[in-house]
């Protein structure tokens, strides 16, 4: 099947301008798939993405996702990333993220307006970065890298005392638009996890 690329456990749809998962995706590889890619899509839903019960990796960047996201309870996924969507609401992501991927330990949201830094705004700078990363953080306790950064001690013990008060104002529709080039790729895991999933994109 054209752009379907089965490697083991590993799938990958990749490019394929889809805006939803294909129903024969599910049905082929949902019983076996512990990794799925479905990076550079037009995807806007994840209606489907039930038949992958077995995921422990899931690639979801350069796609057209939202607020309105929603993930079927995963219990098993470690890695998420949703690098250059159209995500705004922090902190909604991350309470629904803490009810579905409770296992979760990588995530990265670079490229998404919710996630403050020079790729999304020229008006953010580090400690804007590091307010995010110390509300993630506090609702996400167990995470071990966060965007292209494992976490610290130091991180993981301020978020216990000050991350209820990061919350990270959601920006206006107007403002803080995303001004990196489509042409940006990203590297959010940490090297040991970029070597398991082969995924090798490189942040210009």
């Amino acid at each position: 099947m054209a752009g379907l690329v089965v490697s083991g456990t590993q799938v990958s749809y990749i490019g394929q301008d889809c805006r939803e998962i294909p129903e024969h995706l599910g049905r082929d590889c949902g019983h076996f798939a512990k990794r799925l890619d479905l990076s550079f899509n037009l995807l806007r839903s994840l209606e489907g993405l039930s038949a992958f019960g077995s995921l422990e990796e899931l690639i979801l960047d350069n796609n057209l996702l939202g607020n309105d996201l929603v993930l079927p309870g995963l219990p098993r996924l470690h890695t998420l990333t949703l690098n250059k969507n159209q995500i705004t609401d922090l902190e909604c992501l991350l309470d629904h993220l803490a009810k579905v991927t409770p296992a979760l330990e990588y995530l990265s949201l670079l490229g998404n307006v919710a996630c403050p830094n020079e790729l999304v705004s020229l008006e953010k700078d580090e400690e804007d970065y590091k307010r995010y990363r110390c509300f993630v953080l506090h609702k996400l306790p167990n995470l071990k890298f966060l965007d292209a950064r494992k976490v610290t001690r130091q991180e993981r013990e301020e978020a216990l005392v000050r991350g209820s008060f990061m919350k990270v104002v959601k920006p206006k529709a107007s403002s803080d638009r995303i001004t990196a080039s489509p042409e940006h790729h990203y590297t959010p895991l940490p090297s040991a996890s970029r070597d398991l999933t082969n995924h090798r994109d490189k942040l210009t």
